[in-house]
C-alpha cells in the first residue's frame, strides 16, 4: 500500500499484512471477490486510525541528518549572494558522503543542473572550492528542458541510469519554468506540486534554487519571490541572507514539514569561497531515546543478527512488560527509527498461522549516515 503525497521522511507505506511489492492499486482492485468500493460514485479512499497504526512505513533515512530529507525544498536568496556556491557544496558533500558542518550525510549520486552557468565557470568554481578532490557520482549540466517540455523525462532517464540518486538540484526554478504571464497562487502551487510528486515517486530530494523579492519582511520566508503557493506546496525551504552584500557573514534559515526550524550563522571563506558554520541559534533537536529500541539493540549485541517469531514470542524474548499487540504497534510506528539509529530492519506480516515479526541487523548503527 503506497501513500499519496507522503510527508518528508515518511516515504511510501507497506501494510504489515502485505508484502513490500503491494500497491494501492492492488488493494483497490481486489480480484479475490472483496468489495470494489473504488467503483462507487463519490468514492473516497480512507484508512482508519487502527489501520494506520497497523502499517509499517518504508524507511527513508535523511539526506543530511537534521537538515535535508527526501522531498522538495526551495532554496532562496537574493541574486549573487552565493547560493550557487552553497549548492555546489551540498552536492559535493552528498556525492562523497562527507559530513557538512558536522551534520552526518547519506552518500548518493547527485545531479546538479547549473542552468545559469557554463562548464568553464563550473570547472573554475569547483576547483577553487575542492581542489583536485573530484567526485565520480556528482553529475552537472548547464542545459535542460522546461517543465512543460520534457524535463520530467530527462530526470527520469537520469535516475534510471543512476539508481542511487539522492539529490537533484535545479538552479534556478525560473530557468525551467514555462514562460507565462500566470504567476497566480494556483499556478505556483501546481508547479511545485508536480515537482514534489516527481521527487516523492522517485524517493529522492529535489532542491529548487529561487530568488527573494526586494521587499523586506519580519518573516524571512515571506520574502520568497512569487505567491505563497510556492512554499505551501514544498516540503521545506532554506533562506540565505546577508546584512551587507560585501560581507562574508550570512544567515541560513530552515523550515520544513517534519523538521525543527533552525537558523545557522555562516561565514564564507574568502580563499576557497566555501561556506563555513560559525554557530547555530539553537541546538539541533533530537528525539529522546526509546527504551524499547534500546532493548532490541542490546539483545542483538548479545545474540545473532536475526530473529523471527510471533508478537507473543517477541515479548518473551525481549523480557518486556507489554501486551503483544501493543508491542507490534509500537514497532510499526518506530520501524524507520529502529533502522536509522540501530541498523535493524523490522517487518510485520500476516501468515496462515498468524502474525510474524522479523528483525534483522543489516548495518551498524547510523552507518547509512556516516
Amino acid at each position: 500500500m503506497t501513500a499519496h503525497n507522503t510527508p518528508v521522511g515518511a516515504g511510501g507505506e507497506q501494510s504489515s499484512a502485505k508484502y513490500l511489492d503491494t500497491s494501492i492499486a492492488d488493494d483497490l482492485f481486489d480480484f479475490n471477490g472483496l468489495e470494489l468500493n473504488c467503483f462507487e460514485e463519490n468514492y473516497l479512499h480512507t484508512v482508519s486510525m487502527t489501520e494506520l497504526y497497523d502499517t509499517v512505513y518504508e524507511n527513508r533515512p535523511p539526506i543530511i541528518d537534521g537538515l535535508l530529507y527526501s522531498g522538495l525544498y526551495l532554496f532562496v536568496g537574493s541574486p549573487k549572494i552565493g547560493k550557487s556556491f552553497l549548492m555546489a557544496q551540498l552536492a559535493y558533500h552528498i556525492s562523497t558522503g562527507t559530513p557538512i558542518w558536522n551534520y552526518k550525510v547519506s552518500k548518493g549520486t547527485v545531479l546538479y543542473l547549473a542552468l545559469e552557468d557554463d562548464y568553464s565557470r563550473l570547472q573554475k568554481r569547483l576547483y577553487q572550492m575542492f581542489g583536485t578532490d573530484s567526485a565520480d557520482n556528482l553529475y552537472l549540466s548547464v542545459s535542460a528542458s522546461q517543465l512543460n517540455d520534457g524535463l520530467d523525462k530527462q530526470l527520469e532517464s537520469f535516475i534510471t541510469k543512476h539508481t542511487d540518486t539522492k539529490l537533484i538540484i535545479i538552479d534556478t526554478l525560473q530557468k525551467v519554468r514555462e514562460v507565462s504571464a500566470d504567476y497566480s497562487y494556483s499556478n505556483d502551487y501546481e508547479i511545485i506540486s508536480s515537482l514534489k510528486k516527481f521527487a516523492d515517486n522517485n524517493k529522492i530530494c529535489m532542491i529548487l534554487v529561487h530568488h527573494t523579492r526586494k521587499q523586506k519582511s519580519d518573516d524571512s520566508f515571506d520574502m520568497i519571490s512569487g505567491t505563497n503557493g510556492l512554499l505551501g506546496a514544498a516540503d521545506g525551504a532554506f533562506v540565505l541572507q546577508k546584512e551587507k552584500r560585501t560581507a562574508n557573514a550570512a544567515t541560513l534559515e530552515i523550515s520544513g514539514r517534519d523538521q525543527q526550524d533552525q537558523k545557522l550563522y555562516l561565514n564564507r571563506n574568502p580563499d576557497n569561497l566555501i561556506w563555513e558554520l560559525e554557530r547555530t541559534e539553537t541546538e539541533l533537536w533530537k528525539e529522546p531515546p526509546e527504551p524499547l529500541l534500546q532493548v532490541i539493540s542490546q539483545k542483538f549485541s548479545e545474540s545473532s543478527s536475526a530473529w523471527q517469531g510471533s508478537p507473543t514470542e517477541l515479548v518473551s524474548w525481549l523480557g518486556v512488560d507489554m501486551k503483544p499487540n501493543a508491542l507490534s504497534l509500537k514497532l510499526n510506528i518506530n520501524a524507520a527509527r529502529l533502522f536509522n539509529e540501530y541498523g535493524i530492519r523490522y517487518s510485520n506480516r500476516h501468515t496462515h498461522s498468524g502474525r510474524v515479526i522479523t528483525l534483522h541487523r543489516e548495518q551498524q548503527a547510523n552507518a547509512s549516515s556516516a
